[in-house]
């Protein structure tokens, strides 16, 4: 099952300054294992005593980057599946349902169990159907993907009487939005938090994502979000959990640090950072404690794993 949240224990914390509430990475600290950057010339051996059983991929940035695919995923997932390993795909994105997620494989030509795929806009349902057990009203700033997932726990989408706030990614994001998330907040209802994520990849470059748009609701509300996606480990949990492996023997893969690697490390996962998404080179450097693996991108991980695995 998955674990409450607790906004204490946030991937957000909140620096109360005179100017107001300024919205910061939570990073954690801990061990720095050893690292490498790959190049296609190169193999990696694992040192680890725990050999790799399973896999989460992260899917914007790793995947795909908007609607065009990141290497040739058909042959991806077969080489995955040649390996032995289970794989769970976890993603900080709400906008699409579980559904529509595996129709989005689809045109890319991979078949995903809805058993193998955890959105935050599900984790978020699971954690309101927990708290609202009978249901009710909650309020969105999101897009339909969100709101289906939500009607399918039992909440209805509305502006009044709401039992919570609920913030996420919203392309059609406008003044009144916010203005109306606000005065809900103020007026009593908890702001909960798809996501942290204060960017989103795209093929024009970096845009801002579900976190921007929360840093405005905190800073307009003076309140400190429950935030239920990446970092926090729930999400993580889960999969691990539905793939019956351990922390030790599973292999996040994710293209951002601050949410993907940091939630990952905080759980004992080992962790690999691609670089097809919104992180550099640079600052995967800079992270402590560093990614195990730092890569071009996922096809070019699992090429060098797969030889590593062979070669043994």
């Amino acid at each position: 099952m998955m674990e409450e949240p607790r906004a204490s224990a946030s991937a957000l914390f909140l620096d109360k300054q005179l100017s107001g509430i300024t919205l910061h990475s939570f990073i954690i600290s801990r061990q720095t294992p050893a690292y490498i950057y790959l190049t296609s010339e190169q193999t990696v051996k694992s040192t680890s005593p725990n050999p790799i059983r399973a896999l989460i991929l992260d899917m914007d940035g790793v995947l795909w980057r908007d609607n065009q695919p990141i290497g040739n995923l058909p042959l991806i997932f077969d080489q995955i599946a040649q390996l032995g390993w289970k794989v769970t795909l976890a993603t900080n994105n709400a906008t699409r349902s579980v559904e529509q997620y595996q129709e989005k494989l689809r045109n890319f030509k991979v078949e995903i169990q809805s058993s193998q795929i955890i959105t935050s806009g599900e984790a978020t349902a699971h954690y309101l159907h927990k708290r609202y057990p009978a249901g009710g009203n909650v309020y969105v700033i999101g897009e339909a993907g969100l709101e289906q997932t939500l009607r399918k726990y039992g909440f209805q989408i509305h502006d009044r009487d709401v039992q919570a706030v609920v913030v996420s990614y919203d392309r059609q994001l406008t003044y009144e939005k916010l203005k109306k998330a606000a005065l809900l907040i103020r007026a009593g209802a908890p702001l909960i938090a798809t996501n942290p994520d204060l960017t989103l990849p795209t093929p024009e470059g970096l845009v801002p994502g579900a976190g921007a748009i929360l840093a405005a609701v905190v800073a307009a509300t003076q309140t400190n979000p429950i935030v239920i996606g990446k970092p926090e480990p729930e999400m993580y949990r889960v999969a691990i959990e539905r793939m019956q492996a351990t922390p030790e023997t599973t292999l996040v893969v994710g293209d951002r640090l601050e949410t993907d690697i940091a939630g990952a490390q905080k759980l004992g996962c080992r962790t690999a950072l691609v670089l097809s998404g919104a992180a550099t080179l640079q600052a995967a450097k800079a992270w402590q404690p560093k990614p195990d693996w730092i890569v071009e991108n996922l096809s070019s991980l699992i090429d060098q794993l797969q030889a590593a695995t062979v070669n043994g």
